[in-house]
C-alpha cells in the first residue's frame, strides 16, 4: 500500500472523531485497520502538511490522555492543547484528559 493511501485511511479515522472528544493513537490505529501501528499515526498526523486541512489531528492523544510533547512539533502541542480547550476538553493538572469523559467510542466508522 502506498503511503498516501496509509495516511488517507488515518486521516478518513481522524476526520470522524467529533468536536470535545478524543482518540488515543493506538485506537485511530485499530479503526483504520493498522492495529499495532500507532507511531505510524503519530508520524501521518506529524506528516499533516496542508495548513487548510480539516483534518482535527489535535483530537489525538497518548494512551494516557495526555498530548505527546516532542521539540519536533515547533510549538504545535502547545497549539494543540489551546484546540482542544477550545472544544471544551479539560485537563487535569497533570496534563491528562479523562478518557473516561472525553474518549470517543465509536459504534462503528463510516
Amino acid at each position: 500500500m502506498a503511503p498516501s493511501e496509509y495516511y488517507q485511511h488515518i486521516f478518513e479515522v481522524v476526520s470522524q472523531i467529533p468536536t470535545g472528544k478524543v482518540a488515543t493513537y493506538g485506537q485511530v490505529a485499530r479503526l483504520a485497520g493498522y492495529p499495532g501501528h500507532a507511531r505510524q499515526v503519530g508520524y501521518a498526523l506529524f506528516r499533516l502538511a496542508d495548513p487548510a486541512s480539516t483534518v482535527p489531528w489535535q483530537r489525538v492523544v497518548n494512551a494516557k490522555g495526555q498530548i505527546s510533547y516532542s521539540p519536533r512539533r515547533y510549538g504545535s502541542d502547545e497549539l494543540q492543547r489551546v484546540l482542544l480547550e477550545a472544544e471544551g476538553v479539560i485537563f487535569d493538572t497533570q496534563g491528562a484528559i479523562d478518557l473516561q469523559r472525553f474518549g470517543w467510542q465509536p459504534d462503528k466508522i463510516s
